[in-house]
């Protein structure tokens, strides 16, 4: 994100220069026969719309990002990812380049626990966890998330969580519209985003619908075909990343499947020789592509130009390079997702008041009483604690060394007494703190205020909220407001406010 140099054996494209977009848009060899298979697709999950008569054209390219079908839309940066990928198509339009957005919903994953809950916040900014069920007949088994029911999604908790923001109703309305009864994880998902993200124009691709896996079922038999080769490469690829100070993001062993069988609902890991996944070439339609080889498929159904996702993701880029270069000879300029903290008014204004950077507000709950409660000291107090602090420092340093020339073995004893009396001033320190917020618990009010808007569980707020309570606080018009405030040539995390 900040020195691609450091990194551009692992990537294709340098994501920072303009003419990278116009290289990987070049270099794309994406059959008509293909696109106007995935249009039909597309059609028949999306229904018909302009960005589709887009896509149907030949040289059109695709801004891809994508996210796990979390209840409820997951966690906000799942907007922020499709604003971030919304931006880039938008400039390529710009630079005459033709493009659309495709999000891709990670609907193909098996690990139900990572998605059946959502956090939101009330009206007080106190975090609330609303959570589902999985249904009894599919426990102790692997199924793929998207196809889970919801039989009764929490609207009721929901509802009664934002109640007394003020667009609470608005947000409700495009969530029951969404979540209706029995509404799969997948379909409640897409209808929610597709109801915020709307005037965005995002096309949603399911990989589990079966005429996306027909159309890439050819780039799974050759990946079967390969897969000694593949698996050959990967581990070199992990040795090389560790070898200069990196990591690799996926684990792998020589075990390591890089295929799931689809099979009577469930997703089951194919564990085989690697010579022997060749002879299922023939039910490629039937395998699902594990976290390394499932981008490299993204890309061969689609005519990727490039790829918005998070900083875990772009690891794994690193790792699936050479899976492109093995299978497809081509790979999207992979972007980095915009990074947004919200705040409102009052948010701004303490922070002004107390003094405080988000880097001061994110720490734990008492840290920040801490230091919301030390501005609360009268400064003379403060700078004279500090000057004597700093005088019995000096005299004790002086001692030490007379009585090290004295007699050396006494200055343990002297480290001892300077622990006490080093613990002393910080438990006179403490004393003060605590008196502070004693005269000022708006303070500590405060200091739960911020901490539970913009740090809640030592979580950013970006990775454990929802962007359902800040529509339901600033309005259905927020993503477009945040669209206009996206910038590519800005990697750092940014405070918007509201």
């Amino acid at each position: 994100m900040y020195h691609f140099d450091r990194v551009a054996g692992y990537y294709a494209h340098d994501p920072h220069k303009s003419e990278s977009y116009a290289t990987a848009a070049a270099q794309l060899e994406y059959p008509d026969a293909r696109r106007a298979a995935l249009v039909k697709a597309l059609e028949a999950q999306n229904g018909p719309s302009p960005e589709l008569s887009k896509l149907a054209q030949p040289g059109t390219v695709a801004v891809v990002t994508g996210q796990q079908v979390g209840l409820f839309s997951g966690p906000a940066y799942t907007v922020f990812k499709a604003v971030t990928a919304a931006k880039v198509t938008a400039n390529l339009n710009q630079q005459g380049i033709p493009a659309v957005t495709i999000f891709w919903l990670a609907s193909e994953d098996h690990d139900f626990p990572e998605v059946n809950h959502v956090d939101v916040f009330d009206a007080d900014h106190r975090p609330v966890r609303l959570m589902v069920d999985l249904p009894k007949q599919f426990e102790g088994q692997t199924r793929p998330v998207g196809i889970v029911p919801v039989a009764a999604p929490p609207i009721e908790a929901l509802r009664k969580t934002l109640h007394g923001l003020p667009h609470a109703d608005e947000v409700m309305a495009a969530v029951e519209a969404a979540y209706r009864p029995g509404v799969t994880m997948t379909e409640g998902f897409r209808a929610l985003v597709k109801s915020i993200l709307g005037k965005l124009g995002l096309i949603f691709l399911d990989p589990l619908d079966p005429a996306i896996r027909a159309i890439g079922a050819p780039f799974i038999a050759e990946a079967l075909k390969n897969a000694p080769e593949l698996k050959a490469s990967l581990l070199k690829r992990n040795h090389e990343l560790t070898s200069a100070g990196y990591h690799a993001q996926v684990h792998m062993e020589e075990k390591t499947s890089l295929f799931f069988l689809l099979e009577n609902g469930q997703r089951v890991s194919l564990r085989k020789k690697d010579h022997e996944f060749a002879e299922l070439a023939d039910r490629a339609a039937e395998i699902s592509p594990n976290a390394l080889l499932r981008p490299v498929l993204q890309d061969y159904l689609l005519p990727s130009v490039a790829y918005v996702g998070g900083p875990a993701e772009l690891a794994y880029f690193a790792q699936s390079k050479v899976i492109y270069d093995r299978l497809l000879g081509r790979m999207p300029v992979m972007v980095a997702r915009s990074c947004f903290t919200l705040i409102d008014s009052r948010a701004s204004k303490l922070a002004k008041r107390y003094n405080l950077g988000l880097r001061d507000i994110t720490v734990a709950d008492d840290l920040l009483k801490d230091r919301i409660a030390k501005t609360l000291i009268p400064e003379s107090l403060e700078a004279s604690l500090e000057k004597n602090t700093s005088a019995i420092s000096r005299e004790l340093d002086a001692m030490s060394r007379e009585i090290g020339a004295f007699d050396p073995t006494l200055g343990a004893a002297l480290a001892k007494s300077r622990a006490k009396i080093t613990h002393q001033v910080e438990k006179l320190r403490k004393k003060m703190t605590r008196e502070a917020l004693r005269r000022d618990q708006r303070a500590a009010a405060e200091a739960e205020y911020l901490g539970n808007l913009i740090y809640p569980h030592k979580h950013l707020q970006e990775r454990l909220y929802s962007i359902l309570p800040f529509l339901a606080k600033h309005g259905m018009d927020l993503p477009e407001q945040i669209f206009n405030d996206a910038r590519l040539d800005c990697p750092d995390h940014r405070i918007l406010s509201f």
